[in-house]
C-alpha cells in the first residue's frame, strides 16, 4: 500500500493536490496511520515537520533493501525531502515527482544524485539486468564509484544500457580495453555474460542475452540437471544468470526436463521448432545420427542459434548425464542484437533545426565514428553534435553502393556508423534499400525515429490535423514523378475522403497535384505551401486550393516544400468528448 498522511488542514489540502496526480496513494490522517500494517508498506508521503515524520516511520526502518521510500513534505508546501529508501525503494524520484506537482524544492542529500554518478544499487533494474552482487559487495562499489576512486568499465554486450555508459563516464570511469590489465582499477563494473578472475573487485551486472539450447533421451530425468548446467557453464566462465530462453526441437515439447528447465534463473522464454525453421543452421558440432532421428544436424546448437536470432555460440555442445535416465546435450548462444563490434544506427533527423533531433537521435550523433548524412535534405548543423575525430560525410552526391560501401568500411573496423535521414526516415528515407544490404550480410543495425515534417507543418500553422467531426484521417502522401503512384493510390482517389493530406515532393508538378485534388475538394479548401519547415529559411504560405499552383510558382518553391490540404488548417470549431465533463473514464469518474 501506498500512503499520504497528514497531520493537520493544511496537510490535508496538499494531501488533496497531490492525490489527484497519485491517485493509487490512500490519503489518511496520523492518528488513521498508527493501526497501518507497516510490513505492506512501499511508500510514504508524509505532510508535517520532518521531526515527526522520523519518530514516525522508526519502527519500520530497517535496511535500504526492504524499507519503503518516504518522502516528508513541510505543511506549506515548500520543500519536498527524500528521507528513506532513495534508490532501491524510488524515495529520490517520488520526492521529484511531488515537488513537481506542488511547485516545492526536491531535496535529495544521495551523495551519487548529487554529484552525477551512476546509481549502481538500481542501475540493474533501470537497464533490465540482473545485478550479480552482494548487498556488501553492492555497497563497497557505491562507495568506491562516488569516493572517486579509479573504476574501469567492462563491456561484453551492447544495448541501450551500455550506450547509456559509455556516453556518460564519470571523471573516474575508464572503459576496460585490455582485460589481462586491470590493476591500474580499485573497481570493475563489468555488463557482461562472463565470469572474470581478477585479483581487482568486480560488480556484476548480468544482461540477459544468452539462450540455452536443449536436446536429450526420450523421458529424460530433469532432477539435478539445472544444477549440473549452470556448474558447467559456471566452471567454463559463464554466467547462468544471463540466460534469457530454452529451447528445443518440437519432438521434445512434453520433455518433462524442457518443463523444469523453463523455469530456472531468469528464463522467461521457452521456445519449441520444427526442424524446417532449423533448416539451413551450421552448427559447430554436426550428427549424422541426429540429423536421421530429427532432420536437423545438431539440436542443441541449432535451437541455440536460432533462439538468439543467428547470434554466435559461446558454448558449443555439451553431452551431460546426472543419472542412468538423464542423458542430455546442451549449448549456449548469445543474441546477435548483444554482440559488440560494428553497428549502424539510421537516425531520424526531424525537419531541421537541431533541436528537434530526439535526445537518443543526439547520443548517436555524439558518440559515431561516422556520420552519413542526407546533404540534400539535412541541414550540416546537425552534424556538429559530432565528436573529434568523428568523419562526416554527405550522401548527396553518392549512390547506393557507394554509400554502403563507406558505411561497411567503418563497420568492419567495429566502429559506431551513424545515418542521418530527414525527419522520420520511414517516410521516403529511401532506408529499405540499404537495410536490405545490411541483411544480405548479416550487419547490425537499429532505427531512431525522427519528428516528420508533417507533425512541424502543423505546430508551425498553430493547426490540430484530426477534427472532430470533420477529418479524423491524415494522409501522408506524394504526387506522382520519377517515382510513379500505384493506381489505388492516385491522388483524385485518396482526396475523396476529403482528410487532411500532407504532400511530399511534388512542388515541382504542384499544376498537376492541384488539378486531382480539385477532383474532390471544394476550391476553396484550406491549403498550405511550407517551405523548409524549421530551418532558418523557413516560410509558409497560406490560401486556398483553387490557388494553390500560384502560390508554389510565385514564390518559386522547390525542394523540401510540404503541401498540406484540408479544413483542419486553422481551424477553431469542434469539440472532442476527451475533455467533456459528461465524459467518463479510468482517470475522471
Amino acid at each position: 500500500m501506498k500512503y499520504i498522511v497528514y497531520i493537520n488542514d493544511a496537510g490535508l489540502k496538499l494531501g488533496e493536490i497531490i492525490q489527484k496526480e497519485k491517485s493509487d496513494y490512500v490519503l489518511i490522517d496520523q492518528r488513521e496511520f498508527a493501526s497501518v500494517d507497516y510490513t505492506a508498506i512501499e511508500a510514504i508521503i508524509f505532510i508535517g515537520a520532518l521531526g515527526i515524520c522520523v519518530r514516525m516511520i522508526a519502527p519500520m526502518v530497517n535496511d535500504k533493501y526492504t524499507d519503503p521510500a518516504v518522502v516528508c513534505v513541510d505543511s506549506v508546501g515548500r520543500n519536498a525531502i527524500s528521507v528513506l529508501s532513495g534508490h532501491v525503494g524510488g524515495a529520490n524520484r517520488l520526492c521529484e515527482e511531488v515537488a513537481h506537482i506542488i511547485g516545492a524544492r526536491p531535496v535529495v542529500t544521495t551523495q551519487s544524485d548529487n554529484t552525477g554518478m551512476w546509481k549502481l544499487d538500481i542501475l540493474g533494474k533501470c537497464m533490465g539486468w540482473a545485478a550479480d552482487a552482494s548487498r556488501t559487495e553492492m555497497n563497497q562499489a557505491i562507495a568506491a564509484l562516488v569516493n572517486g576512486k579509479p573504476v574501469g568499465l567492462l563491456l561484453d554486450i551492447r544495448d541501450k544500457g551500455t550506450d547509456y555508459l559509455e556516453s556518460t563516464l564519470p571523471p573516474n570511469v575508464s572503459v576496460v580495453t585490455d582485460r589481462t590489465d586491470v590493476a591500474q582499477y580499485q573497481l570493475i563494473i563489468a555488463v557482461t555474460p562472463y565470469v572474470y578472475n581478477f585479483d581487482t573487485p568486480v560488480l556484476y551486472y548480468r544482461p540477459l542475452v544468452l539462450n540455452l539450447g536443449i536436446g536429450c533421451r526420450r523421458d529424460c530425468n530433469p532432477d539435478g540437471v539445472a544444477e549440473y548446467i549452470g556448474k558447467t557453464l559456471v566452471e567454463n566462465g559463464i554466467s547462468p544468470k544471463a540466460i534469457k530462453s530454452v529451447s528445443s526441437i518440437d519432438l521434445k515439447k512434453d520433455e518433462p526436463l524442457l518443463a523444469e528447465l523453463s523455469k530456472w534463473q531468469n528464463i522467461h522464454l521457452c521456445s519449441i521448432y520444427t526442424p524446417d525453421q532449423l533448416a539451413g543452421i551450421v552448427v559447430p558440432n554436426p550428427s549424422e545420427k541426429v540429423l536421421e532421428v530429427t532432420g536437423v544436424p545438431g539440436v542443441a546448437e541449432s535451437c541455440a542459434i536460432k533462439s538468439a536470432n543467428y547470434g554466435k555460440i559461446i558454448f558449443e555442445k555439451h553431452k551431460g548425464k546426472v543419472s542412468e535416465d538423464s542423458d542430455f546435450t546442451f549449448a549456449v548462444a548469445l543474441d546477435k542484437g548483444a554482440l559488440r563490434g560494428g553497428h549502424i544506427e539510421i537516425v531520424g533527423a526531424g525537419p531541421g533545426d537541431p533541436e528537434l533531433v530526439s535526445v537518443r537521435g543526439k547520443r548517436f550523433l555524439e558518440q559515431a565514428d561516422l556520420i552519413l548524412y542526407a546533404g540534400s535534405l539535412v541541414p550540416i548543423e546537425l552534424t556538429y553534435y559530432a565528436k573529434p575525430g568523428c568523419v562526416v560525410r554527405s550522401s548527396a552526391s553518392m549512390n547506393l553502393e557507394e554509400q554502403f560501401a563507406l558505411m561497411k568500411e567503418f563497420y568492419d573496423r567495429d566502429r559506431l556508423v551513424v545515418r542521418l535521414h530527414t525527419g522520420d526516415p520511414c517516410i521516403y528515407g529511401a532506408i529499405q534499400e540499404q537495410m536490405a544490404y545490411f541483411d544480405r550480410y548479416g550487419m547490425n543495425y537499429h532505427i531512431t525515429p525522427g519528428i516528420s515534417s508533417f507533425q512541424a507543418a502543423a505546430a508551425a500553422l498553430k493547426s490540430q490535423f484530426t477534427i472532430p467531426e470533420k477529418a479524423q484521417t491524415i494522409i501522408l502522401t506524394r504526387g506522382g514523378g520519377r517515382t510513379p503512384m500505384p493506381e489505388k493510390e492516385q491522388l483524385h482517389k485518396l482526396a475523396a475522403s476529403q482528410s487532411t493530406m500532407c504532400i511530399y515532393l511534388s512542388a515541382g508538378i504542384v499544376d498537376d497535384v492541384q488539378r486531382k485534388l480539385l477532383m474532390a475538394y471544394p476550391p476553396e479548401t484550406p491549403v498550405a505551401a511550407c517551405y523548409k519547415l524549421t530551418w532558418k529559411e523557413e516560410k509558409i504560405y497560406r490560401g486556398q486550393l483553387k490557388d494553390l499552383a500560384k502560390i508554389v510558382h510565385d514564390n518559386k518553391l522547390t525542394l523540401t516544400t510540404l503541401l498540406v490540404v484540408g479544413e483542419a488548417i486553422d481551424n477553431r470549431e469542434g469539440l472532442s468528448c476527451l475533455y467533456n465533463d459528461s465524459f467518463k473514464h479510468l482517470f475522471r469518474k
